[in-house]
């Protein structure tokens, strides 16, 4: 029987542009699942917006979803717009989280991830 997302359970929101996703994205991820069941990511559709989104919505689903293999049934992945703010009113029963990580992965730079895979300067 294959996992299933649940619409129901309790879910940690994760947005980004991922382009591309990498291992500080999977730690911040695998932090959500720590207090959450599952995780709704959220990826901004950026491509060619500029030069530092290079990558489809389709090939940053896609990289995803292989690197979370394992933990198919655990998270779903949502093309949203642009998102230059996020908003809330009075408290209304969720928590807005940041995950401190590790200074190795704080400088994980998607950036010079891109440079290395189009040989950039």
């Amino acid at each position: 029987m294959t996992k299933k997302f649940n619409w129901k359970n309790k879910t940690a929101i994760y947005i980004g542009r991922f382009q591309p996703f990498h291992t500080g994205h999977e730690t911040l991820f695998l932090n959500a699942l720590k207090k959450n069941k599952q995780v709704a990511i959220l990826v901004m559709d950026s491509y060619k917006t500029n030069k530092k989104n290079p990558f489809t919505f389709q090939t940053v689903k896609k990289k995803i979803s292989k690197y979370l293999t394992k933990f198919k049934g655990k998270f779903i992945i949502i093309k949203i717009p642009v998102v230059s703010e996020v908003i809330y009113g009075r408290k209304v029963g969720y928590n807005i989280r940041q995950i401190k990580v590790s200074k190795k992965i704080e400088k994980i730079s998607a950036t010079s991830i891109r440079k290395k895979i189009f040989k950039l300067d």
